[in-house]
């Protein structure tokens, strides 16, 4: 695993032109987080960098005080082993992205008082919120994680704080916090699927075994996302692999241990994946993901809580959306299609109503994990499911983006809107041109999962533009305890780029609101990872455009 943080400066300019600039619309009025910590003299935390915060507690004051949260003045923790450490600290946007946030860490065992501090840097960390805390006990291992959610409202929009996530006996743990701008504004995010984890060994009798699909570049891919410093990064499913994993606790702590050094100072917002759906994990195997996760309430029954949600940034409406409830395939440690009984899709449809009414609203952007395009064979396919029930939703209400993961690839459609005509639903390309393309005429579709997994696809690209779609599924094959696919070839006409060269890679958008009466753009550009030490490569960059919707 590699941490180049540092060498991908947002601040500098590389000689080399396939090194991403980065020139995001708010890196000039950004706070670093070298700055954002040293600048608190009010806190008591001048001087300290990212990950000191294991060294250091806030001290109490009064002898019925939490150990730590009633005064910022630093002393040396005297005994570190007093209690679970603090793990996995991340963030998650609340429905307004603008005023409210969500600090959510983890522990193996109870905790008294999980509390989180935070204030702007200059006022410190003055304001405290309680965490509430959730568990969930792993099915395989009988081991309990409890995780510890504090939400944070009422903040100011487009602002920088700082805070500080623990409980009694441990050191408290570090991070800022960047709101969303409220109304249209600049901003950058990030997205990929199909992660892993950057532990490539387990040692089983004496030997090494992968057993979770990771890889080394699961961690690169962390370190790149951080350089570009996003807003926000959208994981579209199979975060972990945790359901394939001999020890499914050690994965997922493997995957928080790499990824908060993203995810502490920028939302990672998650779309479940089937491998994310493990056996005895709750009544249809999310728990563990529903546990780690405080995502925006959508009213789902509790079975299928924060499988699917939306949330608003400037003038763009994000949708993750729960694809094991409509896709034909089994994928899972359990076959669930169906289990919201219809409520998924009505949810869907009234979000995607809502969004199109709204005049402040700009952008639709889905994502989800299992894909209705793909030029690969003999990996999972297109799925019939997704373009029978959601398909038809996004051309209704024009969704101008589709996020995928999945097929370990990556891959862009061009616009399509409605069918060919075929048994198969493909989808009809509503334009050819490939740099600018006018999300008005259709959604464009975006395979991004080559976060790290070991079982890249990019190999397994059909010659020409064919596509291999799920159609049905029959029973179960004894070998494997999956219901066995039937599969369709198509003509994939829908097909514009695809990066047969690079295993591993993800996206970066930016997005330019425009001017009133004008049109609104956002600029997408997937980034490869190359050479031994995964430097970033532009491979692919496109523009889309549509009108404002306040014209």
């Amino acid at each position: 695993m590699t941490d180049r943080e540092d060498s991908h400066n947002p601040d500098s300019t590389p000689d080399n032109p396939d090194t991403p600039t980065v020139s995001t619309p708010d890196t000039s009025r950004a706070v670093s987080r070298r700055r954002l910590f040293g600048a608190s003299a009010a806190a008591g935390l001048a001087g300290l960098t990212v990950g000191a915060g294991g060294a250091v507690a806030l001290k109490s004051t009064g002898s019925n005080a939490p150990a730590w949260p009633r005064s910022a003045e630093l002393v040396t923790t005297p005994d570190r082993a007093a209690a679970p450490r603090v793990s996995g600290l991340h963030l998650q946007f609340g429905a307004d992205a603008a005023r409210e946030v969500v600090v959510t860490w983890h522990t193996l065992g109870s905790v008294n008082a999980p509390t989180v501090r935070y204030g702007t840097a200059d006022s410190g960390f003055g304001t405290t919120v309680s965490a509430q805390t959730r568990t969930y006990r792993d099915a395989k291992s009988g081991i309990e994680i409890q995780a510890h959610h504090a939400r944070l409202t009422g903040l100011s929009p487009d602002t920088d704080y700082v805070y500080a996530a623990g409980h009694d006996g441990a050191p408290p743990e570090l991070g800022t916090i960047r709101t969303a701008p409220a109304g249209r504004a600049k901003f950058r995010f990030t997205s990929f699927g199909d992660q892993g984890t950057p532990t490539v060994g387990k040692i089983v009798d004496g030997k090494a075994v992968n057993d979770n699909l990771g890889s080394q570049y699961a961690g690169d891919i962390t370190s790149a996302v951080e350089s570009l410093a996003p807003l926000f990064n959208l994981v579209n499913g199979d975060l972990c692999y945790a359901n394939l994993s001999l020890d499914r606790i050690r994965t997922w702590n493997d995957w928080w241990a790499n990824n908060s050094r993203s995810a502490r100072y920028r939302p990672w917002m998650p779309a479940p994946g089937n491998h994310e759906n493990e056996l005895g994990n709750g009544p249809i195997g999310y728990q563990a993901f529903q546990t780690y996760f405080t995502v925006p309430d959508a009213g789902s029954e509790e079975h299928a809580r924060g499988l699917w949600y939306s949330f608003t940034v400037g003038g763009m409406r994000v949708i993750a959306v729960a694809n094991d409830d409509v896709c034909l395939q089994d994928g899972g440690n359990s076959y669930v299609k169906g289990y919201s009984g219809g409520a998924q899709k009505r949810w869907l449809e009234s979000e995607l109503a809502k969004a199109r009414a709204d005049r402040g609203i700009d952008w639709v952007v889905v994502f989800m994990h299992q894909v209705a395009i793909s030029s690969a064979d003999k990996a999972n396919g297109a799925d019939l499911g997704i373009r029978t029930e959601w398909l038809p939703l996004f051309d209704k209400y024009q969704v101008d983006l589709v996020l995928c993961g999945h097929e370990h690839h990556y891959e862009r459609s061009h616009p399509v809107r409605g069918t060919t005509g075929s048994e198969t639903l493909t989808p009809k390309p509503a334009g050819t041109r490939k740099d600018l393309v006018d999300t008005g005429q259709g959604t464009v579709h975006l395979v991004i999962g080559g976060g790290g997994t070991s079982v890249p696809s990019n190999h397994l690209f059909f010659p020409g533009d064919k596509c291999r779609v799920i159609t049905a599924v029959g029973n179960a094959d004894p070998a494997t305890g999956k219901k066995v696919p039937a599969y369709v070839l198509e003509d994939a006409p829908w097909s514009a780029f695809k990066d047969a060269e690079h295993p591993y890679g993800f996206c970066a958008f930016d997005v330019d609101p425009g001017t009133p009466g004008g049109n609104t753009t956002i600029k997408g550009t997937y980034y490869a990872l190359t050479g031994p030490t995964s430097e970033l490569k532009a491979v692919d960059t496109f523009t889309l455009t549509r009108p404002r919707s306040d014209r």
